[in-house]
């Protein structure tokens, strides 16, 4: 049957989450170098930029004051305090635009920020980027070299917790190769062939 004839489905928001240092961010990279049509909704966050982040690139960096009031006008889809210290959220117009003219899109957030969409949007489908080991991720956070000592420890004892939560998700897909684990994310949100 020619795609024109197919009935349209309803456009789908995928939450991709997992560990710290897990490839999560490298995954979206490759998918949107893949498909740069692709919506990825871009975070707001109470932190500072680190080497290289653009504002509204990156993330939307912004005052505790401002994130305060973005939560208290409820233009939040969701939103944490993410290893005790910063908080990130996804503003909810972007992604509720995109949905609304029939187009995919895609969310990298935390485990708490994937537990409040799977509330407030059922219809999502939640996606696990796991490591290949345990000792593969701390390898891979003290490689990527922008956290001090404290910080990895905080961040470690974080993955722990979000690791036992994967099976909260519809799917889990491991990072082992970055283009096998984008093809497997890709299939699943419709997007190969």
């Amino acid at each position: 049957m020619p795609s024109s004839c197919r009935p349209a489905l309803p456009p789908r928001l995928t939450v991709l989450a997992g560990p710290t240092a897990v490839g999560k961010g490298t995954i979206v990279a490759e998918l949107r170098r893949r498909h740069p049509e692709l919506f990825v909704s871009v975070s707001a966050t109470t932190r500072s930029p680190r080497p290289g982040e653009v504002d509204g690139v990156h993330y939307h960096f912004v005052s505790d004051a401002q994130f305060d009031r973005l939560v208290a006008d409820g233009q939040m889809l969701e939103w944490a305090l993410v290893h005790g210290t910063h908080r990130y959220g996804t503003p909810r117009g972007p992604v509720e635009d995109r949905l609304a003219v029939g187009r995919p899109a895609l969310l990298e957030i935390d485990l708490a920020g994937a537990r409040q969409v799977r509330e407030s949007m059922p219809q999502a489908q939640l996606v696990f980027v796991a490591p290949p080991s345990w000792e593969d991720l701390v390898t891979r956070l003290i490689g990527r070299g922008t956290e001090d000592e404290r910080e990895r420890e905080r961040r470690l004892a974080t993955a722990r917790v979000e690791l036992a939560a994967a099976r909260e998700f519809d799917r889990t897909i491991v990072n082992d190769r970055v283009a096998r684990a984008t093809d497997e994310l890709e299939g699943i949100m419709g997007l190969a062939g």
